[in-house]
């Protein structure tokens, strides 16, 4: 079962995400082979990092929750809150599988949150230019059952080409945030 969790940084808590960075990434070791997508988003200053994305494929809810819940940098207090959802990674590959990974352009986390109208059926076709797709996929509740957004990792020129890949008027809340692929440096 393929999860969506997003760690979003507790104001102030930089220094404590970065004397816990060797924890993070042993941690997340561990999970190499589970791992679909990961990196850190960014603040306004595009320096300052503001939270962590891992898609990963994990055999249940539980399973999902102590990924989440047992990382290291959570545990110490850094992140102020977890979004952690079922997701469908529509692309199925993973982001190292991801052709160009390699050039300099922006990358962006876009979560399009809480469907505008609660009985639309999570639109699953893929958006028809997909060059710029990293990760993508629906979120879902915990039975797989209802659509509750989506998730997407993407290339683009701008936030606004980003928000570009999710159709528009769909979600009562669409965020943007820069983002890179993550991973020991």
């Amino acid at each position: 079962m393929e999860y969506f969790c997003y760690h979003r940084d507790r104001a102030g808590s930089l220094a404590l995400r970065e004397k816990l960075v060797e924890e993070h990434w042993s941690y997340m070791d561990r999970y190499a082979e589970q791992l679909i997508a990961r990196g850190p988003t960014f603040a306004a200053d595009g320096e300052t990092p503001s939270g962590s994305v891992h898609a990963v494929d994990l055999p249940d809810a539980a399973a999902a929750r102590a990924f989440a819940f047992d990382e290291p940098t959570y545990q110490a207090g850094v992140y102020r809150d977890v979004l952690l959802r079922r997701w469908r990674n529509l692309l199925g590959r993973t982001m190292w599988e991801f052709p160009d990974r390699g050039t300099d352009a922006d990358q962006y986390l876009v979560l399009g949150l809480g469907p505008e109208n609660p009985d639309r059926v999570a639109d699953l076709t893929l958006p028809s230019d997909r060059d710029g797709l990293i990760a993508f996929g629906p979120l879902l509740s915990d039975d797989d059952t209802i659509w509750v957004g989506t998730a997407a990792l993407v290339r683009a020129a701008d936030a606004d080409g980003a928000r570009a890949v999710l159709a528009p008027h769909a979600y009562a809340e669409t965020e943007v945030h820069a983002w890179e692929f993550g991973g020991r440096r």
